[in-house]
């Protein structure tokens, strides 16, 4: 295999030692590059000086979502298949794809593995998502994580989702799926999920019944928006059965419309800027990743 590693300096996971045995690891049975990623724009710029090797990514969701980004723009998104090490802080798509979350294991799985055909959601403004996007609280939580990132690391989503969860009273917005109105904005909503992924956040179940390669992506909307509601939700939301509560509805289909007061949104653990209208269309199949064999 002739592989381009791709790494984010600032991914949770990223260090000096770990970086060097992943790249021996690979290099027992493939030819490795691995240029400095200066900016996460020069990702496009190393996948065309290296348009014959496979990208590997070594980071988290955002690291795959840039990547995949890139591939969309160059048009190799079909032909070129994504191996992935996963050393971000949450690696949900790791998770949902059963790759290892140890370094070497990884590694050895993209040497060993197979690719698998993954559904892509694109955005009005052809953005890209490849796990889970979510409107509100969700986005909230991330923005205050982000801050305390540096020093509690992972458990710094569960506590940016508590402060999010304490202080947030929704938003009033319309949600619809596949042209059927599911939320007629007259109800604040606490969060939108659209999961084609499983979690968010390191492990935390949005969609418990998602899959990323079936077709559809599972919509999730709450209107917890009372503070023991809120707090409910929460804990129901770490378990995975949120679905249970009488205020959260779930659907499922191809193209989500969310519109109505802006609201802050997160993409693969990228804060999008909130506002009034956004849509998502799902592309069957549109990528290609390399995954466990077994």
């Amino acid at each position: 295999m002739r592989l381009v590693v791709i790494g984010n300096p600032a991914a949770g996971g990223v260090d000096g030692r770990t970086r060097a045995a992943v790249l021996d690891t690979l290099g027992e049975s493939a030819d490795v590059l691995a240029p400095d990623l200066p900016e996460p724009g020069g990702v496009g710029a190393i996948l065309a000086e290296h348009a014959d090797r496979v990208p590997v990514v070594l980071g988290g969701d955002g690291t795959v979502h840039a990547v995949v980004a890139a591939l969309l723009e160059r048009g190799e998104l079909g032909s070129r298949p994504v191996g992935l090490v996963p050393l971000g802080t949450g690696n949900d798509l790791a998770r949902a794809l059963g790759i290892p979350l140890d370094p070497r294991e990884a590694a050895r799985a993209v040497l060993r593995g197979r690719e698998r055909a993954l559904d892509l959601l694109v955005d009005d403004r052809g953005g890209v998502v490849v796990n889970a996007v979510h409107v509100g609280v969700g986005a909230r939580a991330s923005e205050q994580a982000a801050a305390l990132k540096p020093l509690l690391h992972r458990a710094a989503y569960a506590a940016g989702a508590l402060l999010a969860g304490l202080r947030t009273k929704g938003w009033r917005l319309r949600v619809r799926v596949d042209g059927g109105l599911v939320s007629d904005g007259r109800r604040r909503v606490l969060m939108v999920g659209v999961g084609n992924g499983v979690s968010i956040g390191g492990g935390t179940p949005l969609a418990p019944h998602a899959r990323p390669d079936d077709g559809q992506v599972d919509v999730v909307v709450s209107y917890a928006v009372s503070p023991l509601a809120r707090l409910a939700f929460g804990a129901l939301l770490r378990r995975g059965r949120h679905p249970e509560r009488g205020d959260v509805l779930t659907v499922r289909g191809s193209t989500v419309t969310v519109e109505g007061e802006p609201a802050p949104a997160n993409a693969d653990g990228e804060l999008c800027s909130p506002a009034p209208h956004r849509t998502w269309t799902l592309r069957p199949a549109a990528w290609r990743v390399i995954v466990p064999a077994a």
